[in-house]
C-alpha cells in the first residue's frame, strides 16, 4: 500500500501546537521538520510511480525519513522533560 503524505502533526497526535511552537522558536528544529515533509513527499512520489526510483534508493529515503522522525521525537521529548522539570 503506497504511503500517503500527510501533515507532520498526524504523526504526533495531540502535539500540533507544540510542533508549531517549537518550529517558531528553534530554527534547527524547523529545518528538520521541513526536511521530513520534503522527504515524505518524495517518498510518496516514488511509491506512486510519479518519479521512477529503484528499490535501494527508496529504502535509503525511508531510512532517512525515519532518522528525521527520530530527531523530531527526541526534540519533543526534551521539550516535555523541560516542561516537567521544577520551575519549567
Amino acid at each position: 500500500m503506497p504511503h500517503v503524505p500527510h501533515p507532520l502533526a498526524e504523526d504526533f497526535p495531540g502535539m500540533a501546537d507544540r510542533l508549531r511552537r517549537l518550529q517558531g522558536l528553534d530554527v534547527h528544529f524547523a529545518r528538520i521538520c521541513d526536511e521530513y515533509l520534503e522527504l515524505n513527499r518524495a517518498i510518496h512520489r516514488a511509491e506512486t510511480g510519479l518519479v521512477p526510483t529503484d528499490d535501494f534508493r527508496l529504502a535509503v529515503m525511508r531510512r532517512n525519513r525515519l532518522l528525521l522522525k527520530d530527531k523530531i521525537t527526541a526534540r519533543l521529548a526534551r521539550n516535555d522533560a523541560a516542561a516537567e522539570a521544577p520551575g519549567g
